[in-house]
């Protein structure tokens, strides 16, 4: 996937980018019946099944013939689909004695940038709320099941499986953990806002036989309506949605103005990964991207290159560009810890890679779950693993926004967005393309 330009990538006019390691396509939904329409007036017209009303923005996402959606007399688009192949993890890891506060903090090179210790002398994130717009959220994980509020949320798909449950998908489970993973446990990892309480609210459906996850962009729109209607501080978007500016783009990108600037009006910050494929957004003026949306923080990725591994020590440092980060003066706002990963090393022989390069991935909770031939859910295991991606660095933003909010709770989505930004620094040497307002220090941001 790294040697693909966005180009290659955006093909069909839209793609969603998750992990490193995930390939992606897009498909729009018209063969299915789908549409996002206008209005929030859609009544129980003939034919006209309502998915979501958003009466807030002014939408709805319905199932109908297109036909019957024309004879509303409102501007429509067929909605869109996203699916996203099931990548390979990084690999899995048991729990070990002698590290500080928690037992694989020694290998959480993320927390230990961001002294997240310190950190907590200050806040926990207590008091905060965070919506984790994902795969699910593994709620049953012994180190997220004190965090996740079970009667907040919600499952905006249209399969059987509600939220929160123990089939979160891994990588929503593996974002829910960088937010908020438990440190006083004993057990696992630390999450940088372990006080701080989840929603979770699941777009993608992930159940077998599939071998993909999918996900329509109007339930992702119906979630960040939800989560702005209930409090959240902070909403963590680790996708990304590109589109065309001809036909679909015009409309998908005033539907998402239209609700991140909702959301940004009722208090929530909502935090965006900027993608996966070394792009420069700002001089790609052929596509709209969602994490250059009118409100938010677009995030890329950072991270090491022989952490705990390399014979000389690090060759790249914690804020180095990570290999494959998006990047772009006007669609950056933070740079922040997502992982990295020696090119050199990638291009061997899985057989001839040295032991522990994955540990310049970042590290956190993970939730595999298992399915039977009928799509029955079977059961789930809970691991810790390691994941690279801005979609790993957009939850550290997405934490430390609730920390901010925990330390000034009377502050709203802009104020939180600024504290941030202001305690951000570019790294000497680097090109601010990367980073934006600089690279995320949350210790800065709650001590300000």
């Amino acid at each position: 996937m790294y040697e693909h330009s966005r180009r290659t990538v955006l093909k069909t006019g839209a793609a969603l980018v998750g992990g490193v390691a995930a390939g992606t396509t897009v498909t729009t939904a018209e063969s299915r019946g789908r549409y996002v329409v206008d209005t929030a007036s859609v009544g129980d017209e003939q034919g006209i099944d309502v998915v979501h009303r958003l009466d807030r923005v002014g939408l709805s996402v319905v199932r109908a013939s297109e036909r019957d959606v024309k004879r509303l007399g409102e501007r429509y688009a067929a909605d869109v689909v996203f699916s996203r192949a099931r990548p390979t993890r990084g690999g899995s890891v048991s729990e070990t004695a002698g590290a500080r506060d928690e037992p694989l903090y020694s290998l959480q090179w993320d927390k230990h940038d961001q002294h997240i210790p310190e950190v907590h002398e200050h806040t926990r994130g207590e008091g905060a709320r965070v919506a984790i717009i994902d795969t699910g959220v593994a709620a049953g994980h012994p180190d997220l099941w004190h965090a996740v509020d079970a009667e907040r949320s919600r499952n905006f798909t249209e399969d059987s499986l509600g939220a929160p449950g123990p089939y979160g998908g891994y990588h929503g489970t593996h974002v829910a953990g960088i937010v908020a993973a438990n440190d006083r446990n004993e057990r696992g990892v630390v999450g940088s806002a372990p006080g701080a309480e989840i929603v979770d609210c699941r777009v993608f459906s992930e159940t077998a036989p599939q071998e993909t996850l999918s996900a329509f962009f109007g339930d992702v729109l119906a979630a960040i309506v939800y989560s702005a209607d209930v409090g959240a501080d902070a909403a963590n978007l680790s996708l990304g949605a590109y589109f065309t500016r001809e036909g679909l783009g015009s409309f998908w990108g005033k539907a998402l103005n239209r609700t991140t600037t909702y959301a940004n009006r009722r208090g929530t910050l909502l935090v965006h990964a900027a993608g996966n494929v070394s792009v420069d957004l700002q001089h790609d003026q052929g596509f709209v991207d969602s994490s250059e949306s009118a409100q938010g923080l677009g995030v890329s990725a950072t991270g090491p290159v022989g952490f705990g591994w390399g014979e000389d020590g690090l060759e790249e440092p914690f804020h180095s560009p990570a290999f494959y980060t998006n990047y772009g003066t006007n669609a950056i706002d933070l740079g922040a810890p997502g992982g990295n990963a020696s090119e050199a090393v990638l291009s061997m022989k899985p057989e001839n890679r040295p032991a522990g390069w994955r540990q310049d991935f970042v590290l956190n909770c993970l939730a595999v779950p298992s399915f039977g031939e009928s799509g029955e859910y079977q059961g789930a295991s809970y691991k810790y693993g390691y994941l690279a991606g801005t979609s790993m660095a957009a939850p550290q933003v997405t934490a430390a926004a609730a920390l901010v909010a925990s330390a000034n709770p009377r502050y709203d989505a802009n104020q939180v967005e600024s504290t941030l930004t202001r305690a951000a620094a570019v790294p000497e040497g680097y090109e601010k393309a990367y980073y934006g307002s600089g690279y995320l220090d949350p210790l800065e941001a709650v001590t300000e």
